[in-house]
Parts: C-alpha cells; structure tokens; sequence
C-alpha cells in the first residue's frame, strides 16, 4: 500500500512540475510584487500634486483653469480602487490608465504655464517639488517597464502549451498591460516645416 501511495505521489508531482502551476503562480507573484510598485510611484506623485498647486496658486492665482485640471485630475484618480485585482479586468484597467494619463496631461498643463511666471520659476519650493515630480515621474516609468515585462512573462506562462491546459483548468486568464493612448498618432511621423527666412 505505501508503495502505491508514494508511486502516486511521484506520478502527481511529476505531472504539476510538467504542466506550469509553480511557474504561473510565479509570474503571477511578480506581475503583483509590479503593480504595486506602480501604484506606489503614482500615489507619490498624487501626494506631490496639493503642495505643487498651492505654489503654483500662490504666483498664479489667475490660472484658475489649469489649477482646478489638475485638482479635479488628481481627484479622480485618487477616487478610483486601484486594487490587485484591477490587473484582470480589462476595462477597469484602461479606465485607470486613462485616469492616469489625464492627470499627466492636466501636470504638463500646469507645468507649461509655471514658465509664464519668473518668479515661480526662481522659488525654492517650486524647483524643489518640479524636481521631485520629474524623479516620481522616472520612477513610474520604471515600474511601469517592470509590470509590464511581469505580465509579458504571465500571458506568456498561461498562453503556452501545456501551461495553457492548467491555465484553462483553474480559469487563469491573461492579465491587462499598459497601452499608448494613441497609437495612430505616435505611429505617424512628425511633421516638420523649415519656413524660407524672412526676404527670400
């Protein structure tokens, strides 16, 4: 009987090692061990937004409109539950991402018209929370690159023969990945015009 027992033993284990359990639940570890480094570098950048505004307002109180983009960006992401589970659904995903990069474009805004103001330029707080958000900024790509590599591998663990069959059993499905916004408009090259000097 004991021998039966350990041959069925070794017959199991055999079977899990050829058909990609560990290596999915390995992957799937480092796609969440991403994530929330991603998520971590985003709500760095979140915590910077309140001070940088409240500089920027006090040079510019006028722009009322970029600063209240930016509150009402930085509002909505704040707004959303960016949980672990929020890699398998699809749609929630890009809901996040474009979130995300709404509050990107609603920074830049503010960041442009910063140059405007020569006096919030020279402000120790201003250069100290720009360079701060440029550093956040890098380290979100960072992660970014990294969750995105750790899904490549994911996808490619349960999307492969015979980890696919094992995938298949337990209802492990492909994770969402980062994405451009655009991919028409990065695809097209820029257009680039040399005007004829003045008198010619």
């Amino acid at each position: 009987m004991r021998v039966r027992l350990v041959a069925l033993f070794l017959v199991l284990s055999t079977l899990l090692a050829g058909c990609g359990y560990n290596q999915i639940q390995i992957n799937d570890e480092a796609v969440n061990a991403a994530w929330s480094e991603v998520l971590n570098q985003y709500k760095r950048r979140a915590d910077l937004i309140p001070n940088l505004v409240s500089v920027v307002q006090g040079y510019a109180a006028h722009e009322k409109e970029v600063l209240t983009k930016v509150t009402e960006a930085r509002a909505s992401v704040a707004g959303m539950k960016a949980t672990p589970e929020l890699v398998n659904d699809e749609a929630a995903f890009a809901k996040f991402q474009k979130a995300q990069g709404e509050l990107s474009g609603a920074l830049a805004r503010l960041l442009v018209v910063s140059e405007n103001y020569p006096q919030l330029k020279a402000d120790a707080n201003f250069r100290e929370l720009q360079a701060q958000l440029e550093g956040t900024e890098n380290r979100i790509a960072v992660a970014r690159n990294r969750y995105i590599k750790g899904v490549q591998d994911y996808n490619i663990s349960v999307r492969t023969f015979p980890n696919s069959l094992t995938a298949m059993a337990m209802g492990w499905k492909t994770k969402a990945n980062f994405t451009v916004e655009d991919e028409k408009a990065v695809a097209t090259p820029p257009t680039i015009r040399f005007d004829a000097p003045a008198g010619k």
